[in-house]
Parts: C-alpha cells; sequence; structure tokens
C-alpha cells in the first residue's frame, strides 16, 4: 500500500514544555500586526509557515506531574504573567528539605546513613530533621509551583486558537527520516496492524511528512531521539547512564489542612536513603506530591508505587496528608544525566531540545525552565534563518540555534553542574557531599564517581540478602512467586520487615484499585505494541524481573514458570521505567541500552485532575 506524503515547513515531535516554548516564539512572528504574512511557506508560497507538532498522548494536557520552578525563561516569554492566570499555579511562599529516618527499621542503610540517623536523632521531629539553611542552588524562590498537564493545556490552547500552527495529539511519530545524513523529515506510525506490527485488513502505512526543519522534543524515552542517537551517535564521552524513576500523584488535602499554595517540601532518607521525594502544594487544598527512585539505588526489590505509600506514611509526611484523598497518580522517566546526556543537538535538517537533548540541571534540580528556553533558543534562531532566507544546515543551526544555547544562562548553570552527581555513584553520603561542593564552587570542586548500568551495579538477591534472610527461604518465595505468575517484591518485602500498607480505600489504595480510580489508561486500537523484550531468553534467566515491581501502571506483569514478562499497553503510561531499569544489557548493543526495547507508541494517561 502506498504511503502518504505531505510537505511542511517545520516538523515537530512530542508537546512538552521545550517544543511549547519553541511554538509559542514562533507563532508570535509568522504575521505582522497587519494582518500580513512575515514569514511565508516555502512549501505553500504565499501562505504563512506551515507549523505541524505530534504528540504521542491522546490529550495535550497528559501525564501528571508537579513542576517548582524559578520560572525564568517563563516569565521573559511572558513579561506581564500574573500567576494565577496559569490554572493550579501559585507563588512558591515557603520552602523545607527534610532528611527522614526510617521509622520502620526496614530500609538498607549503610553504617555512614546510620551514623547520620542517629546525629539527627538528636534534633529531629517526626523522625525528621528539617534542614536549618536551604543552599542557594537549591532554593526556587522567588519560583512557582503548577502542573504539567494544566500548564500544557494552557499554552496548547493559546497556540491551536492562534491558528497559526497545528498540534495533533494522539498521532505516535514512529522515525525520522534520514537520507545521506540529513533528516528530512519524520514518519508517524503504521496503523491498522497487530500487535506484533503485522498489517490487518484495514492496514494504513504511517505517513511521511517532509520538513525543512525537523524540531525533535520527545523527552527521555522518545522513539525519534532514540533513533538519532543509534545513527548519530552520542558525542565523546556522553553518556546516559544516570535517570530516575518518578512516582507522582495529586491529592485533595483535609479541607482543614494548615497547607497554603506554594508550599514546596522536599525530602531525602527514606523509604531507601537514595530516594527523594517532594510535595507541591497548589490552589484550592490540592497537592502533587511523589518520590524519585535513582539509577543508583542498588536494590533489586523495589516498587515504585508500594515505595511511594511508605513515603506517604512517614510521620513527617503523614501528618499533612492524613485524611486526603487521590485525585490522579502518573510516573515519569528522568535522564538524569544532565549535560552529559547531551546528544547530538544540531544536524542537517534537525534540531534537539527538551530533556531528550540533556537539558535537566542535576544540580538543582530543576528541568522545565532549561527545557522552555532551549526551545525559545531554537524558535529565535529559526526565525532569522527564516528572514535571511538561510537552509536549516548544520552549519546555519551550529551558528544560530547553537551559539545562542552556549552563551546563556542554561549552557552557565549546565556546565557548573555537570558532575554534580558522580558522587551518588559511590553511595549517599558522598552524593551530598558531593552536590555540596559543586554547588557552592559553582561546579569547581566535585566528589568523582564512575556511572554504571544496572545490570552492572544491581547486586544478586544472594548479594543482597546476605545476613540479611536465610537463602532458603528467599529461594522459596521466588520458586512460589514464578510458579504462580506473580510479582516478588512484595512477600520479599514484607520478609524484610516493610509494614503491610494499611488500605484505606482513599488514599492508600491497592495498586489496581488507584490505576480505576485516579484516572484512565488507554491505547488506541491499530497500533504495534511500543514495548517489547529484544532477547526473550535473557528474560527467562533474569532473577529479579525488576521490569515488573517498577512498572507504575502494571502493564509489565509476571508470567507463570517465570516466564517472559506479559505487556499490557491498556496500561501502560509511556513513562519508560521499565527501560531504564532493565538489568539485562541488550546483546550487541555494547551493554548500551537494555533489553528493554521502548519505541513509539499510542496512548497514555488520561485525568481530569493532573
Amino acid at each position: 500500500m502506498e504511503r502518504q506524503m505531505m510537505e511542511v515547513d517545520i516538523a515537530c515531535v512530542g508537546f512538552g514544555p521545550a517544543t511549547a516554548g519553541f511554538l509559542h516564539t514562533l507563532s508570535k512572528a509568522i504575521m505582522n500586526e497587519d494582518g500580513t504574512v512575515a514569514l511565508e511557506s516555502r512549501v505553500m508560497p504565499g501562505a504563512p509557515l506551515q507549523v505541524m507538532c505530534y504528540e504521542r498522548a491522546d490529550d495535550i494536557s497528559f501525564g501528571v506531574s508537579g513542576v517548582v520552578t524559578r520560572g525564568k525563561a517563563l516569565r521573559e516569554s511572558f513579561p506581564e504573567l500574573n500567576v494565577s492566570e496559569i490554572p493550579t499555579a501559585a507563588e512558591v511562599a515557603h520552602e523545607e528539605v527534610l532528611y527522614l529516618t526510617d521509622p520502620d527499621g526496614a530500609s538498607t542503610r549503610s553504617t555512614g546513613v546510620k551514623m547520620v540517623d542517629k546525629v539527627a536523632g538528636l534534633l529531629a521531629k517526626d523522625n525528621a530533621f528539617a534542614l536549618p539553611w536551604i543552599p542557594p542552588f537549591l532554593r526556587k524562590e522567588p519560583g512557582m509551583v503548577f502542573s504539567m498537564g494544566q500548564f500544557c493545556q494552557w499554552i496548547g490552547q493559546q497556540l491551536m486558537g492562534s491558528g497559526l500552527v497545528q498540534i495533533w495529539p494522539g498521532m505516535p511519530v514512529d522515525s525520522p527520516l534520514i537520507e545521506d545524513d540529513k533528516v528530512v523529515g519524520i514518519r508517524l506510525a503504521d496503523q491498522g496492524v497487530e500487535k506484533d506490527g503485522s498489517p490487518t485488513p484495514g492496514y494504513m502505512p504511517g505517513m511521511d511528512l517532509k520538513a525543512g526543519l525537523t524540531v525533535v522534543g520527545d523527552g527521555p524515552v522518545g522513539a525519534v531521539g532514540q533513533k538519532l542517537d543509534d545513527h548519530f551517535g552520542l558525542p565523546e564521552g556522553n553518556h546516559i547512564d544516570e535517570w530516575a524513576a518518578g512516582m507522582k500523584a495529586v491529592v485533595q488535602l483535609p479541607g482543614d489542612t494548615e497547607l497554603k499554595p506554594g508550599f514546596v517540601l522536599h525530602t531525602f532518607g527514606y523509604p531507601e536513603p537514595e530516594i527523594f521525594g517532594y510535595m507541591y502544594v497548589l490552589p484550592d487544598n490540592v497537592a502533587s506530591l511523589g518520590i524519585f527512585v535513582p539509577s543508583w539505588l542498588d536494590n533489586p526489590i523495589r516498587s515504585s508505587f508500594r515505595m511511594l505509600q511508605h513515603w506517604m506514611q512517614h510521620p513527617a509526611v503523614w501528618k499533612y496528608l492524613e485524611g486526603s484523598t487521590l485525585k490522579s497518580w502518573g510516573a515519569k522517566s528522568l535522564q538524569e544525566s544532565g549535560m552529559r546526556g547531551e546528544p547530538k543537538l544540531v544536524g542537517d535538517g534537525f534540531a534537539r531540545v527538551g530533556e531528550g537533548s540533556g537539558t535537566t540541571n542535576v544540580l538543582t534540580g530543576s528541568g522545565f525552565d532549561e527545557a522552555w528556553a532551549t526551545g525559545v533558543q531554537l524558535a529565535e534562531a529559526t526565525i532569522e534563518l527564516l528572514k535571511e532566507g538561510k537552509s536549516f544546515s548544520q552549519f546555519h543551526l551550529e551558528e544560530t540555534y547553537l551559539k545562542r544555547r552556549r552563551s546563556s544562562w542554561v549552557e552557565e548553570e549546565a556546565q557548573q553542574a555537570k558532575k554534580a552527581r558522580d558522587g551518588f555513584t559511590r553511595g549517599l553520603i558522598p552524593g551530598l557531599i558531593g552536590m555540596g561542593m559543586t554547588g557552592m564552587t559553582k561546579g569547581k570542586l566535585n566528589m568523582p564517581g564512575t556511572p554504571r548500568r544496572p545490570w552492572d551495579r544491581v547486586p544478586s538477591f544472594a548479594d543482597y540478602f546476605r545476613g540479611k534472610l536465610e537463602a532458603g527461604e528467599v529461594k522459596a518465595i521466588i520458586d512460589e512467586c514464578k510458579a504462580k505468575g506473580q510479582s516478588m517484591v512484595d512477600p520479599l518485602m514484607d520478609k524484610m520487615g516493610w509494614k503491610p500498607i494499611p488500605y484505606d480505600g482513599q488514599l492508600l489504595l491497592l495498586h489496581q484499585d488507584a490505576l480505576l480510580l485516579g484516572g484512565k489508561v488507554q491505547a488506541a486500537h491499530g497500533f504495534a505494541d511500543h514495548v517489547r523484550f529484544a532477547d526473550p531468553e535473557k528474560c527467562r534467566a533474569c532473577e529479579s524481573q525488576i521490569c515488573i515491581s517498577m512498572c507504575s501502571g502494571q502493564a509489565i506483569a509476571a508470567s507463570e514458570g517465570g516466564d517472559v514478562p506479559n505487556f499490557d499497553r491498556e496500561k501502560c503510561v509511556h513513562c519508560g521505567i521499565c527501560m531504564w531499569n532493565c538489568t539485562v544489557g541488550r546483546k550487541g548493543d555494547e551493554g548500551r541500552r537494555s533489553n528493554i526495547i521502548f519505541d513509539a507508541g499510542s496512548g497514555g494517561f488520561h485525568s481530569a485532575e493532573n
């Protein structure tokens, strides 16, 4: 069947803060004030620039993600901005950072962390020690908190209302079109296929869109970004070996809560020492909260959902959450290699923006403002090239976009943060010391460390449980769970001393109940599965099958007899946590990627409360 083709001036992949910044800035320059065309289309002479943006999710307000940002770049784009104009947004009013001790004694804590616990315990309240001083590089005042989903919907409505750009949700992009190392556009995913990709009677090949410029902003697990990395490789010395899995929720706080909009809470130390938590209070007694499970957590039994529930029950957090109700939930993987995860940013016909381009500042723990800024910088470069009649060649993009980015505050702060988290590869204490050194010296001093991939650092069950549980009882649990096709993480966590979750039907819910009550996960029919297992034999031989326990939506489930896990895309929120957490390297890939293939796919999470 013939593949249809369409020509546009600019094709964008993914609609997040970076692409939103690009489209917002570009759209302001397309028309003159008198209504005449300022930026004329090359594919449709006489008409305004033809700009298309394709988003995998069925809605531009997809996902659940609380954001705290200084908002520097955002305020530059909206100089008259009143924060209340953004739905659910509030100005940062108060910040706290808590070190949480373990009230139950179940977490795995090194000798150094236990010493910190004893010292902190002398001044602790509710098993938590509040930092009396927050380093300047961590503070977000003056800034704002809001919901990423609500923000994307707010800015997306403005863009669509302008009539100058088109945003197409529910349209996953399969791959970039590359001819002789030049990106000439994108290919949309095939439709009318079975889950394995084989055609059905309703088969329709994905359309090819030829574009003078392809803007890639599809995040850390985007199919187009991954394929560009596969084709062009990463710059020498760069890597994407540091990441975090974010498990998140939106809750309705009790009516008598003492918390005010703009309250920002960050925690570390519990449920495992390496896990960071956050809570941002939004208007109307709504809070966005969650935990980040980082790549340096050397624990073969972990569940992002269950660990979130343990975090919520910590006395220092529960005093705020008791009586709350779950409104929504979600998950996201974060690329935390920072600048060292920066790919090839520009080439003939393409440019990359946002998190997938290495914008996350791993020192300040921020990424929204940086992503937006890179989108703005690319838009300014695009406008300049169009006005001068120049092509989108690598040379021209380097002279405009890359030069702007390299001379901006985004680059300056990213350079300072480049080695900020190296110390965490050696443990929590070296990591915290390293961040302090980096932050206080603006990057001049760092704690050295070498990132390792999950298959190089996550210990075996025998090593992890040695001295904690008898080998025989561990084996018995594993054998029973594999025989029944059940996840082994809950019985193993129970055996390690983690208290059972006291489900209350409101906030502390069974995972399956949370999926039903906190929104809807769906995937359009006719697309191929986007999660596949590269080498099934490696899955069968995998001891821990962390992909099952860490899956945020229970989309990956155990098979009877410990066979290859089952994947159900009707539950997948496209967070990519499975790909990052897989402890098996992909054969023939020199250990760069895991055994899980995360490709283009349709669907995602839907909630009115995000």
